[in-house]
């Protein structure tokens, strides 16, 4: 006979390769065919519904880890909350609109300016489209749900409809407003920006001092005296107007070798220093309040035009000399304090950033070539102090990283400041996963100026303004509606097919156009306008939906970008913030920290992830870090992420194949009635249960990557399953021990597929199909295991057991290493106390100690001679008999029965049965 013949070894067609990325498209064409996404909906129809509102990301390019990383994120959470019995639709959306898709194509070789707007428009919108495609297949190759088939799209007539009337209602309650006012502008895109789009990055500026000769003093300074500013964008002197100063600081005349200057107090050490003034020659002559100062008259350096000293408090003393060269075509302040004083706005670049004929000689000139040219001249009119370079954070282009300018423009503004504390109370009604979440656009909203909306640009949603024969803006309900209508039914093209009476209501008149004529908006809404109307176009229309969303999750730069316009439309027009609860995701970098970028050849993308390694370790990486912060990947990363999924397989996979002739609903042992060791792992599958819903609730998978490997190495690996191999393996099929095992390996194979569903999708729905004993279709459609009550006795009881059991593995170790020993069924181990632990008096509770040692043989003894540990004093020796020539015990008693007389007595009678 052969005796491994009579073994129960593990059955499972489950394969221990996973070669996911085959049969991850496999698993993903099972779903399309069932139509899994809606019986997951149609599941939990009636129940209370979780909304996970899509940020739209832009439909340019493929997908970089960014996307994958944000999107497997929104996966985990709505499969979990489906899991949960919550009503979880999922609507992925693009944004369409805005200046790369322009680029794009003109690099594709499109000639824009051979064809008219609505022809280009076309086809920004098939490159759009054709886009959305690409990443629609990637997304779902990366195993997220949803409805696909019907995502929302910016562009879609119904979504700029909702858009307009959303701008609509904003307009009908004052907040939309047209005028000339400094916003952030982009020579290189030619186009305005929203603060949104700016970052910083250094820069290398000039840095000069100035001096501005006193006109008309006033009487309160000296008639020949002279006002010192610093700047560091010297093509900004010809729009100067003014030198503004602190009405509360001190500021003096100074007399420095004959000529007499006005600086603040605060700076006349480092001014000095700047200018090379021997200390010793400055001569203090008066002192005066910066109030005092106001309306003193200077001239401009190099132009015939005054430049009247005003007081503003937005002067420092950080840095410069507490005069600050004012130009309110150039600068916020500057416009603000302009403002106050009827100051003119004098803006003298036209779209690309070059001087016009109103710049004078730099006419021609790009503004910062201007830089030089404005020097020598100051330098001919002896006005130039001092020149130097410095390198400086400076505001750039987000998309062409290229510095931007402030530069005084007709545009349309939407009013913060009217909302501003609106918005305020909003952010502190909504939830926040990390108080610095909370702190960041609280700020942002705080200390943020006006909105400007419109972008000179012609792919957009055009603004639903007119304008009379007298040049009267026409923007009423009636108007803008009428608007809404025409781009719901034909799309926004309209706006560039028709003549702007043909936009008009029938019949409609007004008196500024006598002669009935009209003429159109040629600016389009900044595409924040667009994204930020979502909650409109998308949340409260569609049925399946509801506004506000349970969540908003992105990355966090959208603090400033996507959740900041959300939040402004949403409080401006409804009153409250779209999301109840905002969380956000940190970047994705290499492996050494640094940002991704082809030059460095260090850029991963998911697209060879998926295709070397599958899309389920692309999810469970997502899940091994901290994504509050910045990630880290790289191929290394990978391997391990690789390593730890084997792990994760393998067990599942010895837990299917040892399940193989379990049927819960005939072999299933009550738990009563289960063995202590048993009920001890059940225990902790509940803890372990427990506290992985509770890290899904909370967002946090990292600690379920973590618990997840902990309880398979740990409980699982290192003791559970390698004790169970004697018992599984060599007992008889129905033996109440090896039942009362199966029905807790059944308990923690269903657990850990049910929880480790919304990480790893194509894993669970594979082990899933492999489990004969469930009736559901899909793992994906049953619910997560409940919590249950947890016999913390009896796991304090045993934790103190797996204690004393490390003890006899280091022992086991350390008798294999002075060859006392081969095997560990080698061994005879003899247990005592330890002179703190009563170990003998603890072990008259456990049965079959040699067992859960995995040794053949164990003593209790008073008097052991080994080495004593913390709880318990071990000595290891040869085991006595010989070795079963079945279960590989050692012992005494082999059989004398005829041809079974090499086994022990256990496997005598399990083996006469089969016989």
């Amino acid at each position: 006979m052969e005796y491994k013949d009579t073994l129960l070894m593990p059955k499972t067609k489950f394969p221990m390769r996973g070669g996911l990325p085959t049969k991850e498209p496999q698993i993903q064409q099972e779903w399309k065919e069932k139509d899994l996404y809606r019986k997951m909906l149609e599941k939990n129809e009636g129940q209370p519904s979780f909304i996970l509102h899509d940020g739209p990301p832009y439909a340019n390019g493929s997908l970089h880890m960014g996307h994958a990383l944000n999107k497997i994120l929104k996966d985990f959470i709505n499969r979990y909350k489906t899991m949960q019995g919550f009503y979880t639709p999922y609507v992925p959306g693009w944004d369409t609109h805005g200046l790369p898709i322009e680029q794009a194509l003109t690099k594709k070789g499109v000639k824009r300016k051979e064809m008219t707007t609505a022809e280009f428009r076309d086809k920004c919108q098939a490159f759009a489209m054709e886009q959305i495609d690409i990443q629609k297949k990637d997304f779902q190759r990366l195993g997220v749900n949803g409805d696909f088939d019907n995502p929302y799209i910016t562009l879609k007539p119904e979504y700029e409809a909702a858009q307009i009337r959303l701008f609509g209602e904003m307009a009908d309650k004052g907040l939309i407003y047209k005028g000339k006012k400094p916003v952030y502008w982009s020579p290189s895109s030619e186009s305005s920006l929203a603060e949104a789009e700016i970052e910083y990055h250094d820069k290398r500026s000039a840095s000069i001092y100035v001096a501005f000769d006193v006109k008309d003093s006033k009487g309160i300074v000296a008639d020949d005296a002279k006002f010192i500013i610093w700047t560091t964008t010297p093509w900004t002197l010809p729009s100067n107007v003014a030198i503004t100063v602190h009405p509360e600081l001190t500021y003096v005349q100074m007399n420095v070798d004959g000529t007499r200057y006005i600086i603040a107090e605060a700076l006349v050490d480092e001014v000095a220093e700047q200018l090379g003034w021997d200390k010793e020659a400055v001569v203090r002559e008066k002192d005066f309040k910066g109030s005092e100062l106001e309306y003193i008259e200077a001239q401009h350096p190099f132009i015939d035009r005054i430049s009247l000293i005003i007081n503003g408090e937005h002067v420092t003393t950080d840095a410069g000399t507490g005069c600050v060269h004012t130009a309110p075509g150039h600068g916020e302040d500057d416009f603000i304090v302009g403002q106050k004083y009827g100051l003119d706005v004098i803006s003298p670049l036209d779209d690309k950033g070059v001087f016009t004929a109103e710049g004078g000689p730099f006419e021609g000139m790009f503004y910062d070539e201007a830089n030089k040219a404005v020097t020598e001249l100051l330098t001919e009119k002896g006005a130039l102090l001092k020149l130097n370079f410095i390198t400086h954070s400076y505001p750039h282009d987000w998309r062409t990283k290229k510095p931007v300018i402030f530069r005084a423009t007709p545009q349309w503004f939407a009013s913060i400041s009217k909302v501003r504390q609106d918005i305020l109370d909003a952010i502190e009604d909504t939830k926040f996963k990390v108080d610095w979440g909370k702190t960041r656009i609280y700020n942002m909203i705080r200390d943020r100026g006006e909105w400007v909306i419109s972008r000179q640009r012609v792919w957009g949603v055009p603004l639903p303004v007119f304008y009379a024969e007298n040049g009267d803006i026409i923007m009423t309900k009636e108007t803008v509606y009428h608007v809404a209508d025409l781009f719901e039914k034909h799309g926004s093209n309209v706006w560039f097919e028709r003549d702007a009476k043909d936009l008009l209501p029938e019949g409609f008149t007004h008196p500024g156009s006598p002669n009935g004529e009209f003429t159109k908006e040629q600016d389009i809404m900044d595409v924040w306008f667009d994204s930020g109307s979502s909650h409109r176009g998308v949340l409260e229309t569609r049925p399946e939906l509801s506004f506000p969303a349970d969540m908003y999750l992105e990355g966090s730069d959208q603090y400033r970008g996507w959740f900041n316009s959300s939040i402004t439309t949403s409080v401006a027009t409804r009153g409250r913030s779209p999301y109840k609860m905002l969380l956000s995701h940190g970047f994705v970098m290499d492996g050494e920290g640094k940002k991704m970028s082809k030059s460095l050849g260090n850029v991963i993308v998911p697209d060879t992830i998926v295709k070397q390694k599958g899309a389920d370790i692309a999810r469970l990486w997502v899940s091994s870090v901290d994504y509050l912060a910045d990630v880290r990947i790289s191929d290394e990363i990978l391997k391990q992420v690789a390593d730890v999924y084997r792990k994760i397989r393998n067990t599942l996979r010895f837990l299917l194949g040892n399940i193989n002739d379990y049927n819960p609903a005939t072999d299933r042992i009550a738990e009563a009635d289960l063995l202590e060791v048993d009920r001890y792992i059940l225990n902790r599958l509940r803890e372990f249960t427990a506290s992985t819903l509770d890290h899904y609730e909370s967002f946090d998978y990292l600690d379920i990557y973590q618990e997840v490997q902990n309880f398979i190495n740990v409980e699982l690996s290192n003791f559970y399953l390698d004790y169970g191999k004697d018992i599984l393996y060599i007992e008889e099929k129905n033996a109440h021990k090896r039942r009362s095992m199966q029905t807790v390996l059944f308990e923690i194979l269903v657990n850990m597929t049910k929880l480790l569903a919304p990480i790893i999708p194509h894993t669970a729905e594979e082990v899933w199909s492999h489990i004969e004993q469930v009736e559901e279709e899909s793992v994906h459609l049953t619910n997560m295991p409940a919590k249950e009550e947890v016999d913390h006795a009896l796991i304090e009881k045993w934790n103190t057991f797996m204690a004393l059991r490390d003890d006899v593995n280091r022992a086991l170790e350390a008798a294999r290493n002075e060859k006392v020993i081969g095997k560990s069924l080698e061994a005879k181990v003899k247990i005592g106390n330890s002179p703190s632990f009563d170990t003998l008096a603890f072990l008259e509770g456990f049965s079959d100690l040699h067992q859960l040692f995995i040794v053949s043989q164990v003593e209790l003894v008073e008097d052991a001679k080994g080495e004593v540990y913390q709880h318990g004093t071990i000595e290891i020796a040869q085991a006595d008999g010989e070795k079963c020539a079945r279960c590989w015990n050692y012992s005494e008693s082999l059989g004398s029965v005829g041809e079974l007389d090499d086994l022990c007595p256990r496997c005598q009678e399990v083996v006469k049965t089969l016989v």
